[in-house]
């Protein structure tokens, strides 16, 4: 009877001491496994799926990257406030004004996206003489000049979104909302060069010699 306790009692202590030995070896690597890790409910965390510019069967050109489909506009797209996102009004005229409201923020945020991009070549006080000329670029004209001052605020934004002569279009670098700001901003530019004593508070203009 002892004999058989004992007996027992060693088999169990040689089985959980494998078992042990197996967890312990299961936690322990000395490398990283290449078997992905157990996955118990999937779910939908892992989904069949084609990636760019892999190989299709199904279609006929082979192609995954398929072009929108005709007459459809992805989320998001539906851009039918023309005005803001062209400029125009319904009859392709430049709009006067930015249909924004013009706050410090926006002007603040103008004056930072017009520093980074435009600076460049139009320079931080817009006389079209930014560093980029002394490279060899072109010089762009001067934004105090009767001309672009006199511009509907529409057509400066037509021009940073598709770019004019050897200007870049910036609608992929600058969103829409960015590119009003600095229409914006370049107005306080415009003004800071050709102020009159009207545009400043009569509280201030003793001040002024």
């Amino acid at each position: 009877m002892r004999a058989g306790y004992l007996k027992y009692f060693g088999f169990a202590s040689i089985v959980f001491l494998l078992t042990l030995l197996l967890i312990s070896s299961g936690c322990y690597r000395k490398r990283p496994s290449d078997k992905p890790p157990i996955h118990l409910n999937p779910n939908m965390d892992r989904q069949e799926k084609y990636k760019p510019q892999s190989e299709s069967r199904f279609f006929e050109d082979r192609s995954t990257m398929r072009q929108p489909v005709d007459g459809t506009v992805a989320r998001g797209y539906l851009r039918e406030d023309v005005e803001y996102y062209e400029g125009k009004n319904a009859r392709g005229k430049f709009i006067n004004k930015a249909p924004i409201e013009i706050d410090m923020n926006r002007m603040e945020r103008g004056q930072e996206r017009y520093n980074i991009y435009c600076s460049p070549c139009h320079s931080r006080v817009g006389d079209g003489r930014g560093i980029m000329i002394d490279k060899g670029y072109l010089p762009p004209p001067s934004f105090h000049t009767d001309r672009i001052r006199e511009m509907p605020d529409g057509q400066i934004y037509d021009v940073i979104t598709n770019g004019v002569r050897n200007m870049p279009a910036y609608r992929h670098q600058i969103n829409p909302d960015d590119r009003w700001a600095i229409v914006v901003y370049v107005r306080a530019l415009q003004r800071s060069r050709n102020a009159t004593i009207n545009d400043i508070p009569e509280e201030m203009r003793d001040k002024i010699k």
